[in-house]
C-alpha cells in the first residue's frame, strides 16, 4: 500500500511539475518571439506567420504540416503547432527554419526582411534575446517588489551542515559548522556549492566539536557531485523535523503517527535531526520497530513494523524559519528595480560561467551535465508556489536569452554573427551561403535535442 501511494505522490509531483514547465515554457516562447514580431512591424517588414510551438516536424518543415488552431489577421497567420519544442515567426524574405526557398528565389520586396537595413534587421533578430532579458529584469522586480529576499547565513546555522554519503567520503561529518570555502567567507548558504564547483575552492574549514578542522576536497569529487544529479545533496542544512502530512493506507498511518509528532529515537537511535531518521531507517527495513515520540509535549512509546522499502509515508515538515535566524531584506520600488536589473546581469554571468565550466573542467562529462526536457521540468517543486515558479521563470528566460545568443546557425546567434560581419566589412552574406549555414545548424540543434532528450530517458529508466 504504501509502494502504491508514492507512486501517486510521485506522479501528482511530476503532473505538477510538467504543467510549470509548460506554462513558463509556453509564456517565455510567446514573448521571444513577439520580440521578433516587435521589431519586424516596426521597420515595417511582414510576419506571415507567428506561431506557439512548430506546425511541422521540426527541424523539417515539410514533414506533418498542422496546427491545432490558426487564425489570420491582417499579412499575419497567428497560430498554435503540435509540436512543443519552440515557437517561431516566419518573416518575409528572411531564410529562417522554414527553408521556403521559392520566395528566396523571387526578387527583393520593400517589405521583406532582406530589404531592410542591416542594423534594422540586427534589431529584428536580438528581438527575441531581448525581450527575454527584459521579462526577467520585470520578474526580478516583482519577486523582490512583493517578497523581498530572505537567506540563510552560514552563521546561523546552529546545527551545521548534514553530508551524504559522498560528502563524508571526502572528509565532512554531519553538525559540521562552515568557516570557510576556498580562501572565502561564505556568507549565504545558498552560496556555498556554487563557490565550491564554479571556483574549484578545493579547500574547506568547518567547525568541529568547537576545533576548526581542514577539508581537501580530492579531485573527481565534484564530477561525482554533477554525476549523482541530486537536488540537496552533497552538503545540506541540517535541521530538525516533525512528522507533516501522512499518506493514507501508508506504514505511519498503520502504526499510529500524527501530523506534528516529533521522533526523538528509532530503535533507540537518535532521530532528532532528518538525516539521523533517514539513516535509521534504512538500517532497519522490514523491520519491527520502536519510536519515541513527543506528542502535545508528552513522550509516547509508538511500535510497529518498518516496511521492506524503508518508506513510512509521511511527509517531513522541515521549515528552517521554525529553527533558524533567516535574513530577510525589503526592497522599496526604486530598490526593486535595481535589484532586478543586478540580479539579472549576475545571473546572465553566473550562467555563463556554468556553461564555460560544461567546457573547462577536467572533473565532469557532457553526458552527465546535459538534460533535456525533463531535466528542465525537474527544476520545478512538486508543490506550487508563486515565488519559486516566477524565480524559475526568470532563470529559464535568461537560459532562454543566452542559448539563442549561441553563435549558431540556426539560433538568433547564428544570425546575429552573419549581420556583424556585414556592419563591419560592408559585405552581405549571400543566400546560398545562409541557406547552407542555416541547414547545418539545424542538423546539429536537432542532433543536441535528440542526444539530450536521450540522455534524460537513460537516466529514467536507469
Amino acid at each position: 500500500m504504501s509502494l502504491q501511494l508514492n507512486t501517486v505522490l510521485l506522479l501528482s509531483g511530476g503532473w505538477v511539475q510538467a504543467l510549470q514547465l509548460l506554462a513558463a515554457l509556453s509564456l517565455l516562447i510567446l514573448l521571444h518571439e513577439f520580440g521578433h514580431f516587435f521589431f519586424a512591424r516596426l521597420f515595417k517588414t511582414r510576419v506571415e506567420k507567428f506561431y506557439l510551438f512548430f506546425d511541422f516536424l521540426f527541424p523539417f518543415p515539410g514533414l506533418l504540416n498542422f496546427a491545432l488552431f490558426k487564425k489570420k489577421k491582417g499579412d499575419t497567420e497567428y497560430g498554435l503547432g503540435w509540436f512543443p519544442l519552440g515557437g517561431y515567426v516566419k518573416i518575409s524574405g528572411m531564410v529562417d527554419e522554414s527553408m521556403d526557398k521559392d520566395q528566396m528565389a523571387q526578387p527583393p520586396q520593400p517589405w521583406e526582411y532582406r530589404s531592410k537595413k542591416a542594423y534594422q534587421r540586427l534589431l529584428i533578430m536580438l528581438g527575441g534575446i531581448i525581450m527575454n532579458i527584459l521579462v526577467a529584469i520585470a520578474i526580478y522586480i516583482a519577486i523582490f517588489g512583493i517578497w523581498g529576499e530572505q537567506y540563510l547565513p552560514v552563521q546561523n546555522m546552529t546545527y551545521g551542515i548534514s553530508a551524504d554519503s559522498l560528502a563524508k567520503s571526502v572528509g565532512f561529518k554531519d553538525g559540521d559548522k562552515i568557516i570557510r570555502v576556498g580562501n572565502k567567507n561564505v556568507e549565504r548558504f545558498n552560496d556555498v556549492m556554487k563557490e565550491f564547483i564554479f571556483q574549484q575552492a578545493n579547500r574547506f574549514e568547518v567547525e568541529r566539536d568547537g576545533q576548526p578542522v581542514t577539508i581537501n576536497i580530492p579531485e573527481g569529487t565534484i564530477g561525482s557531485i554533477i554525476k549523482s544529479r541530486k537536488k540537496g545533496g552533497f552538503l545540506s542544512v541540517r535541521t530538525p523535523f516533525l512528522v507533516g502530512d501522512i499518506g493514507k493506507g501508508s506504514a505511519a498511518e498503520k502504526i499510529g503517527l500524527k501530523a506534528d509528532d516529533s521522533i526523538l529515537s528509532l530503535n533507540n537511535e537518535p532521530t532528532q535531526f532528518f538525516d539521523q531518521f533517514e539513516a535509521a531507517k534504512q538500517k532497519y527495513k522490514g523491520q519491527e520497530v520502536t519510536l519515541n515520540v513527543v506528542r502535545n509535549n508528552q513522550l509516547i512509546t509508538i511500535n510497529g513494523t518498518l516496511p521492506a522499502n524503508g518508506v513510512f509515508g509521511f511527509r517531513p515538515n522541515i521549515e528552517p524559519e521554525r529553527y533558524f535566524a533567516l535574513e530577510t531584506i525589503k526592497y522599496g520600488m526604486g530598490a526593486s528595480i535595481a535589484k532586478g536589473f543586478s540580479t539579472t546581469v549576475e545571473t546572465f554571468g553566473s550562467y555563463f560561467e556554468q556553461f564555460k565550466f560544461l567546457f573547462t573542467s577536467k572533473e565532469i562529462k557532457a553526458s552527465e551535465s546535459l538534460g533535456g526536457i525533463v531535466s528542465f521540468g525537474q527544476m520545478f517543486p512538486t508543490e506550487f508556489s508563486w515565488q519559486t515558479f516566477l524565480h524559475l521563470t526568470a532563470f529559464v528566460s535568461i537560459i532562454l536569452a543566452f542559448m539563442n545568443l549561441l553563435p549558431i546557425p540556426g539560433l538568433d546567434g547564428g544570425y546575429v554573427i552573419f549581420l556583424l560581419f556585414e556592419l563591419i566589412s560592408g559585405k552581405k552574406v549571400s543566400d546560398k551561403v545562409m541557406e547552407k549555414a542555416t541547414t547545418v545548424g539545424l542538423v546539429l540543434l536537432l542532433a543536441l535535442m535528440l542526444y539530450a532528450n536521450g540522455l534524460d530517458i537513460f537516466r529514467l529508466f536507469k
